[in-house]
């Protein structure tokens, strides 16, 4: 029997499993009640012009013609036909997007999305990810993370560091990263980062075994991963450090992350911008598409930085042409912070068309209260996608109602409400998030 986990179980979900990995993959497609659906792995975010026109062409030609953008900033395709995996995976292969067929599920790294481009950060987080990336698909023992093992670079500004990864790196002036792994911390040069987070997950890997543990979190207590000793085997100097209390586990009620608009930088002009629900049709691809052999970065919140503007002029112009397109351009935009699953018809778990209820109360304008915590939409208790720290908690339940929680970080703590309508879900919550006399007050709206 797998020894018990040290913290409860997020959710609907337990700690401990003892199934093997089934998350899909570019390769493992999962049968959906929509078609079927491919997760994609997608480093950093970093889309080149050429891959984002193949993820159009994919979409549009193969699955239900648009993307999502996942909560680690991959790329989901839905509504594929049975017989197209080869197809879809010919079509990665030949842009770049699936180096290994081995290895595809576990290029989960997020990265500082403006790293490089707003001179806010430490250190380059994007030749981070590069490295690690081909760190991880040239050793075959990487191979058994799991599919959900999430690899976070942060250029010292504490945006992903707070989203809860299993190995995380932390840039710091003067060329040293902090390297953190569960209560664990080190120093390590940022020349040695990539190798130094390879050398984390093996830790990883040798205390998770025959625990049926795919996370660090869900490790029992007695098996700490060696990373000291992972790191010396590894030819990686490092000196402990006890963690940094300035960067949090979570992020409360806050959202994280580039604000929509234009950000300016040292070397030019960047665009932030968000997609509503995380959804982008082909035609939205096709307006996203930078210069030749330009990028993109796609962000664990939904969103997506365009960097490459001469000028603010520039920038502004494409800035409103995305706008027109249907992107979420200014934080003020009710489409703000409001996230939701794939609920009904695509999922056959959910209760509700949970997207088609967060389209009204975005367009009523009750989805998200400018300033307040990121809202997000769940059509059953398992809450596939939802945000890392604390948000307004609205899920469908049997009875046809939602119950919405806020604040809600996974605790069970927070104000609760019940309510029919999909319009009035938020304004049945519109109580202070910081009034904690708020707390543990329960009303009922039929």
């Amino acid at each position: 029997m797998p020894p018990t986990p040290t913290t409860p179980a997020d959710p609907g979900e337990p700690r401990i499993r003892d199934r093997g990995d089934a998350c899909p993959g570019a390769l493992r497609l999962h049968a959906a009640d929509d078609g079927r659906l491919a997760r994609l792995r997608v480093p950093a975010g970093l889309l080149t012009s050429h891959q984002l026109m193949v993820l159009a062409d994919a979409a549009e030609r193969l699955g239900d013609g648009a993307v999502s953008i996942t909560s680690r900033g991959n790329v989901e395709l839905r509504g594929l036909a049975d017989g197209c995996g080869a197809e879809l995976a010919g079509l990665l292969r030949e842009s770049g997007l699936l180096p290994s067929d081995t290895h595809e599920r576990v290029r989960n790294v997020v990265a500082s999305p403006l790293a490089g481009l707003d001179g806010l950060g430490c250190g380059d987080v994007q030749l981070w990810a590069r490295e690690l990336d081909a760190l991880l698909c040239a050793n075959g023992w990487a191979a058994r993370l799991s599919g959900r093992f999430l690899f976070a670079l942060d250029d010292g500004r504490g945006d992903v560091a707070g989203l809860g990864a299993d190995v995380t790196l932390l840039a710091e002036a003067g060329g040293s990263a902090v390297l953190r792994v569960g209560a664990a911390a080190f120093r390590v040069r940022a020349a040695d980062a990539a190798r130094a987070a390879l050398a984390a997950a093996g830790a990883f890997l040798e205390a998770a075994s025959d625990t049926g543990a795919w996370r660090v979190r869900e490790l029992p207590t007695d098996r700490e991963p060696a990373l000291g000793a992972h790191l010396e085997r590894a030819g990686v100097p490092a000196e402990t450090r006890p963690p940094d209390p300035g960067v949090r586990d979570t992020i409360d009620a806050v959202r994280a992350g580039p604000l929509p608009g234009i950000v300016k930088g040292p070397g030019g002009w960047s665009l932030s911008v968000a997609a509503p629900l995380g959804r982008l049709g082909v035609a939205q691809l096709r307006d996203l598409l930078p210069a030749p052999g330009g990028e993109v970065r796609l962000t664990p919140w939904r969103g997506v930085v365009v960097p490459g503007f001469g000028s603010r002029d520039a920038a502004g112009a494409r800035l409103g042409r995305l706008a027109d397109a249907g992107f979420v351009t200014d934080a003020g935009s009710p489409w703000y912070g409001v996230g939701a699953c794939t609920g009904r018809p695509g999922c056959a778990k959910s209760l509700a068309d949970v997207r088609a209820d967060a389209t009204a109360g975005a367009r009523a304008g009750t989805a998200a209260r400018h300033g307040g915590p990121p809202v997000y939409w769940s059509g059953c208790e398992r809450r596939c996608g939802r945000p890392h720290g604390a948000y307004l908690d609205v899920v469908a339940t049997a009875d046809g109602t939602y119950r919405v929680t806020e604040p809600f970080s996974g605790t069970g703590t927070g104000t609760t409400s019940t309510s029919t309508s999909a319009a009035a879900q938020t304004s049945a919550t519109a109580t202070d998030p910081t009034d904690t006399r708020a707390q543990d007050r329960t009303s009922t709206t039929k």
